[in-house]
């Protein structure tokens, strides 16, 4: 299967939200990751009533973690410094992309358009979403088999496979046409609560919370 469906996925996703650039990713977690690591971010801070795998980046990437009681809706901001990374998973809303910013949505099942796994990166900025798109193959260029590149970045494999792809053009017309729901701040617990973050429990060292 051709490569080219991810290229109309993107180009379909980012002509929906209303973003320049769209870099399709393994799922939604990775493009927030691959974000903070492009921005060279430090410091993440997260409402307590989040998906778990989103502060669980502090550990892997050797963050400092700040817990914020943000009651937030369709997204939040998971950085204070540089441009800012949205946390967007549940966003489905035409034209809602924010000038200057990554926002990472997820495909994930329960989501509108739903792929079993799967999200995206919307950027505004040519360069960024190369590297991204690198970053996202390994380092290397997509287009180009990686035996024949002399690759000069490091990549994390968080791509989106081509049938994907192809499941979430099939999907998409419907998604569109069809009103998402709504997720609340209820949807989600307080995962600051949850042992792993708990100090008197016996918290992972990697985590490093403030």
């Amino acid at each position: 299967m051709s490569f080219n469906k991810i290229k109309d996925f993107e180009n379909k996703i980012a002509e929906f939200f209303g973003s320049p650039y769209a870099v399709a990713v393994d799922c939604c977690t990775h493009g927030i990751e691959l974000c903070l690591r492009h921005q060279h971010i430090g410091t993440i801070t997260i409402p307590r009533r989040t998906y778990i795998s989103v502060p669980f980046l502090a550990a892997k990437m050797n963050l400092f973690l700040e817990w914020t009681d943000e009651e937030w809706k369709d997204y939040y901001k998971v950085n204070e410094n540089f441009k800012p990374i949205y946390d967007a998973a549940v966003l489905w809303k035409r034209d809602s992309y924010i000038t200057g910013s990554f926002m990472c949505i997820s495909f994930q099942f329960k989501k509108h358009l739903s792929l079993g796994r799967g999200g995206i990166i919307l950027c505004d900025n040519k360069d960024d979403a190369v590297k991204l798109k690198k970053m996202t193959y390994d380092g290397r260029h997509p287009d180009i088999p990686w035996r024949d590149q002399d690759i000069d970045a490091i990549g994390y494999h968080y791509y989106m496979t081509p049938e994907t792809a192809e499941l979430g053009l099939s999907k998409l017309p419907k998604a569109i046409e069809t009103k998402p729901v709504q997720w609340t701040i209820e949807d989600w617990p307080d995962v600051s609560k949850m042992k792993i973050f708990n100090k008197k429990e016996g918290v992972d060292p990697y985590l490093q919370t403030r």
